[in-house]
């Protein structure tokens, strides 16, 4: 019987991260979810079932490395970590909070997907989590485009540089997370609403749908370099 494969998805505790999570350990993974808040992490391992947990801050690189140091050699890394400033109109964008976000995401990304590089099987799988801000042109999302867009950018040089280690990324579009949380119920029925019209689909997505995809590049090993919408077709028009 085959060796139980290693997980770790960073950003694990809710929404996509903790989705993932969820279907890496239904499929047969060891998995262990990192993220900075240790209560939000002990909440998502009781939602999930059974998974080790790490506190880490992904722009620490010594958090990281112990991390990685603590287990065996690893299979799949998810890299799901958010950045949530440097939304506005560019005129009056604050450039800082641009910064910040750079570093919360594009930069904490490459970060843990450099030390996991050195701690994982020769086909092991990295998957970056990006945004459909990207490559869509949407207003106030100046700041968005230019962190998800970085880290797009990378995904072929990475998926070169790293092989026979595979490197992909999902774009997803607008997913049903706690990330939405901050907007009171009423209005973020009607943000839904709006956006879900402007969908071939029809609505927007779940954070099962995304770790779906997740699944599939961790798992099919003839996929590498390559960047998956996961947006219910808003780029398409």
């Amino acid at each position: 019987m085959d060796e139980p494969k290693i997980a770790v998805v960073f950003g694990g505790s809710l929404g996509i991260g903790e989705a993932t999570a969820r279907l890496l350990l239904e499929t047969g993974s060891r998995v262990t979810i990192v993220g900075r808040d240790a209560t939000r992490l002990a909440a998502a391992a009781a939602r999930i079932g059974e998974v080790e947990t790490a506190v880490a801050d992904a722009r620490d690189v010594d958090a990281v490395s112990r991390v990685f140091e603590a287990m065996n050699a690893v299979d799949t890394v998810v890299i799901c970590v958010a950045g949530s400033t440097g939304i506005g109109l560019f005129r009056d964008l604050n450039l800082d909070e641009v910064r910040a976000a750079f570093e919360q995401k594009t930069l904490a990304q490459l970060l843990v997907a450099q030390v996991a590089a050195r701690h994982m099987r020769p086909n092991g799988s990295i998957t970056f989590v990006s945004a459909g801000s990207a490559r869509s042109a949407i207003r106030s999302a100046v700041g968005p485009a230019v962190v998800n867009g970085a880290i797009e950018a990378a995904i072929p040089t990475l998926a070169l540089e790293l092989a026979p280690i595979r490197v992909n990324a999902v774009s997803p579009g607008l997913i049903d997370t706690p990330l939405w949380d901050f907007m009171p119920t009423e209005a973020r029925e009607a943000f839904y609403s709006s956006n879900a019209a402007k969908l071939p689909v029809g609505r927007i997505g779940r954070p099962d749908e995304v770790a779906e995809v997740i699944a599939l590049l961790a798992k099919c090993e003839f996929i590498t370099g390559s960047i998956y919408a996961v947006d219910g077709g808003s780029s398409v028009g």
